[in-house]
């Protein structure tokens, strides 16, 4: 199952979900030894921790490309592992594996792909008390935060996912951006300007040529203030979001 850098996998053409479904499925059939190599359309570092979290300290993971949106990275099984039966769960986050300075965007980033009524699993040494405390600030209506085990030295909260119990006020849109004529880079700079210059209750369009998640992903991991995020039309080929800062 060894892939040279010509035979990597692309997953840019698949919805980030799916991305991590399948390479999931793909680390846990490869044997010891073997390797694969796939390219995505930003930094996959919260799937290495996803990979270790779920079996271990056996994961070889070398970035070949970095940066913009050909981020090509070959993962290889180091040891035999028989990989964390999530049953109820729909992924394992285990901070103790985590490097602290990619521990907030790694559990945000895979937070947002969870699919609604999803849980996450989060296993700590000690009750992380400034992401509980983040979570509550970010997603107030929309998660449950679960006690299933407090210990000294071990700790596991199960974050379900839920929608928000109430509609979001009305936003104004002020301004609409079509990327599809742009650059991906250029894109992303569209993108961010514009949240910039939006104040609380306003919002814009954002139209491009593929799924824009990986932004969705990006602005919740990075920014303090709430937002809103409605696609308006959902490809295949033209994708629309609206993108809104919440009222104060």
């Amino acid at each position: 199952m060894s892939q040279s850098s010509s035979q990597a996998l692309d997953v840019r053409v698949f919805v980030p979900i799916e991305r991590h479904r399948m390479l999931l499925e793909m680390f846990a059939a490869l044997p010891v030894g073997e390797s694969f190599s796939f390219i995505n359309d930003h930094d996959p570092l919260p799937l290495y921790y996803e990979f270790r979290s779920i079996h271990g300290d056996v994961v070889g993971w070398d970035y070949i490309a970095r940066g913009g949106i050909d981020w090509h990275v070959k993962v290889t099984r180091l040891e035999a592992s028989r990989g964390r039966e999530l049953g109820e769960v729909s992924t394992l986050m285990d901070l103790r594996k985590m490097a602290p300075e990619d521990l907030t965007h790694v559990v945000l980033h895979r937070y947002g792909m969870m699919e609604q009524g999803g849980t996450m699993e989060i296993i700590a040494t000690a009750a992380p008390l400034a992401l509980r405390d983040l979570f509550h600030e970010k997603f107030t209506d929309q998660h449950d935060w679960n006690v299933r085990r407090n210990e000294p030295g071990h700790y596991v909260a199960h974050i379900v996912k839920r929608a928000p119990g109430a509609s979001a006020p009305a936003s104004t849109v002020v301004a609409e951006h079509d990327a599809r004529p742009h650059a991906p880079a250029r894109r992303h700079e569209i993108f961010f300007d514009a949240f910039a210059q939006l104040h609380p209750g306003e919002a814009f369009v954002f139209i491009n040529d593929h799924d824009p998640r990986p932004l969705y992903y990006q602005i919740e991991a990075e920014s303090s203030e709430p937002f809103t995020w409605e696609y308006l039309h959902s490809g295949p080929e033209v994708w629309t979001v609206k993108v809104a800062k919440k009222p104060a």
